[in-house]
């Protein structure tokens, strides 16, 4: 296995790449979506940055781009595993099966074509049309340290999606009034089946694989519009809609934590998906509680014991990238990178028993 490193757009800098080293880090997850509305008074990376985001409007990124991305991140020492996320003004209509459709089915061809010249194997992505949405911030972790979290009476209320936005995220500023019409979850699995039949055999061409996020909150419905991957069984539908080594998994251990209900608990479902050699890359996280009243808390302290999760990858030869995903924030000067340097290390030191 391998430990990294995930850097939000306007964090993809030579400092945080030698950070990133300096923790022990050997991969970069990198996105290259800009979440926030204004980047000159960013939020902190903990606080569910889809909800203020505008999306750049901006064309497919070129090889150019992700061909400096990568050196980037290789003349720091560090390899780029994946991009995670679509920007929204590049497939909003494959979400939303718009008028546009067929221009964004070709705008993620382009994408998936670049970052196999490049040489970037993995694309995450979460086909969602309500994306993140109704995190809160508290003092929930070990010391009153900050994390997130959906707390069922925190939640802001649950609207629909007004027009010209999707995931939370702002693509059309002067959109009509109004919202997006409901969604039912039967539709948004067709819509998900068309793309991956478009795209899927694109990404085996290009040698990039797509690998899927699950719905975090996993909640079966959520701003009038249906979720597909609210429970870890799920994920097999996914899978079996397009059988290909590119048809992958993003694994999020937090998110298919805090889901209820469930047919197989989080190390039932990362045995059975590392066996069948479908995880792309790893978000390792730790909650507190199911859906609907959750917290993310230090990757050592909560419900999910996770050296038994890496020693379940271990045993079925998992040597992809795992990485933090969120962390709770530490009282000092820097609270994001002490929380990812905790993350880290641990992350290290269960790696290294492992191995011995």
């Amino acid at each position: 296995m391998k430990l990294g490193l995930g850097l939000y757009r306007h964090m993809l800098t030579p400092e945080n790449l030698k950070f990133a080293r300096q923790a022990g880090a050997t991969h970069i997850i990198g996105h290259l979506t800009n979440y926030f509305a204004d980047t000159t008074q960013l939020p902190s990376a903990e606080e569910g940055g889809g909800d203020y985001g505008v999306s750049t409007g901006e064309e497919p990124w070129t090889y150019e781009q992700l061909r400096d991305l990568k050196t980037l991140v290789n003349d720091a020492g560090l390899e780029l595993e994946a991009i995670e996320n679509f920007d929204p003004a590049h497939w909003h209509d494959i979400l939303l099966d718009g008028p546009k459709r067929d221009e964004h089915i070709e705008n993620i061809k382009t994408i998936i074509r670049n970052m196999g010249k490049a040489g970037i194997p993995i694309m995450g992505y979460n086909f969602s049309l309500a994306g993140v949405y109704g995190w809160t911030k508290g003092p929930w972790s070990r010391g009153e340290a900050m994390s997130v979290g959906y707390i069922e009476a925190q939640a802001p209320p649950p609207s629909p999606i007004p027009n010209g936005q999707i995931w939370n995220m702002t693509y059309d500023p002067n959109a009509p009034e109004g919202f997006v019409a409901p969604v039912d979850e039967a539709t948004v699995w067709n819509r998900l089946e068309r793309f991956l039949e478009e795209i899927i055999p694109v990404a085996e061409e290009a040698g990039v694989r797509l690998a899927a996020h699950p719905d975090d909150p996993p909640l079966p419905v959520l701003r009038d519009t249906g979720r597909l991957i609210y429970k870890p069984e799920r994920y097999q539908r996914l899978l079996d809609l397009v059988p290909s080594h590119n048809n992958a998994l993003e694994f999020c251990v937090g998110a298919i934590s805090e889901m209820r209900d469930v047919e197989m608990d989080v190390y039932e479902a990362i045995d059975s998906y590392s066996k069948q050699n479908k995880i792309g890359y790893i978000h390792l996280r730790n909650v507190r509680g199911k859906v609907p009243n959750y917290h993310e808390v230090f990757i050592d302290e909560g419900d999910t014991d996770m050296f038994r999760i890496l020693a379940i990858l271990k045993k079925n030869n998992f040597d992809g990238v795992i990485i933090p995903d969120h962390v709770p924030e530490m009282d000092c000067d820097a609270p994001w990178h002490a929380g990812m340097a905790h993350a880290l290390g641990w992350m290290k030191a269960a790696l290294t028993s492992l191995d011995a």
